[in-house]
């Protein structure tokens, strides 16, 4: 049995609030995202491709997304083997490839993920268990790229 969740996104952007950037050769790439209930994400472009570096870009939320899931996924199964996690850690990294026409893709991701156990005698298990995670990630499970884990364990 499978089951079907919607999210729902509005999307807010105008000449008008962007007046001063935007030309006929140039628009300005801020706009706002608002998500009913959540405070509202400004977002621009990245500043490779003329955006607000201060703001977040879909880039960004993206890899963003990707580490977020990976961990919850992975709490999930240590909870399921009885491991007790006390601290997790990721400094992940997307690789986007443009081409000369403007187009483009994320290539590759590499999580980098660091947890501290508590159980000395499931190291080996907890290592083993980001394959688990990342095969009920749903974000790693829309992705048309690898996701690659170089994990480490501590206790």
């Amino acid at each position: 049995m499978t089951f079907k969740h919607l999210f729902k996104t509005q999307l807010n952007w105008t000449s008008k609030q962007n007046q001063v950037k935007s030309t006929k050769r140039f628009y300005s790439k801020t706009h706002q995202i608002k998500i009913e209930g959540k405070p509202i994400l400004d977002i621009s472009a990245a500043k490779a491709f003329k955006g607000d570096p201060a703001l977040y870009n879909p880039e960004d939320l993206l890899l963003s997304s990707l580490v977020s899931c990976h961990m919850m996924s992975y709490l999930y199964v240590c909870s399921q083997n009885e491991i007790e996690v006390l601290e997790y850690s990721d400094n992940a990294e997307a690789t986007l490839e443009v081409n000369a026409d403007g187009s483009g893709r994320f290539i590759e991701v590499r999580l980098s993920p660091k947890v501290i156990i508590a159980n000395s005698d499931k190291v080996e298990l907890a290592l083993e268990l980001h394959t688990k995670a990342n095969q009920l990630c749903f974000i790693a499970n829309s992705c048309n790229f690898p996701v690659f884990h170089n994990a480490s364990c501590e206790v």
